[in-house]
């Protein structure tokens, strides 16, 4: 079945896409979360005209995104774990809270933006991914330091 993208969708495609999908997951997901509409003649103009204002405001939304990317640039934030022998962690650090050590610095992202591609169980530094805009990805440094360790 074809399909219009009234929405990004990972793995699929971005707004405005017309794909190819099984007519299950059109009928069963896509349609009823509002992610898709069936590629008629109808939908295809109504999406068209949507389009400028989507692409101003995902440019608006990009710009800000790069902002606050350039804050982040080279930004090393702490966060403190108790551990055990051996560096290791008891438990991981999870998104929540490296959002929450970035809020104290003054800069508010969403936890989801987050992108941990391991999780984070030793001390030292990390290297993590923060997705701001499908365009625009930070790396940030967290320093894991042990519970009680004097931060910087």
């Amino acid at each position: 079945m074809k399909v219009i993208l009234a929405d990004d969708v990972r793995g699929l495609g971005h707004r405005g896409d017309t794909v190819t999908v099984k007519d299950g997951y059109a009928r069963n997901f896509l349609f009823p979360q509002g992610f898709a509409f069936e590629a008629t003649d109808g939908n295809v103009r109504r999406l068209a005209e949507d389009r400028k204002k989507y692409d101003e405001k995902t440019l608006r939304e990009q710009a800000v995104a790069q902002e606050v990317a350039d804050k982040m640039g080279g930004l090393t934030v702490s966060v403190s774990k108790k551990a055990g022998e051996g560096e290791v962690l008891y438990g991981s650090v999870t998104a929540a809270e490296i959002a929450d050590a970035l809020a104290a610095r003054g800069i508010e992202v969403d936890r989801r933006r987050i992108e941990v591609a391991e999780p984070i169980k030793r001390l030292g530094s990390h290297t993590v991914h923060v997705r701001l805009h499908r365009d625009v990805v930070a790396e940030l440094t967290v320093d894991v330091r042990p519970l009680g360790a004097p931060s910087s």
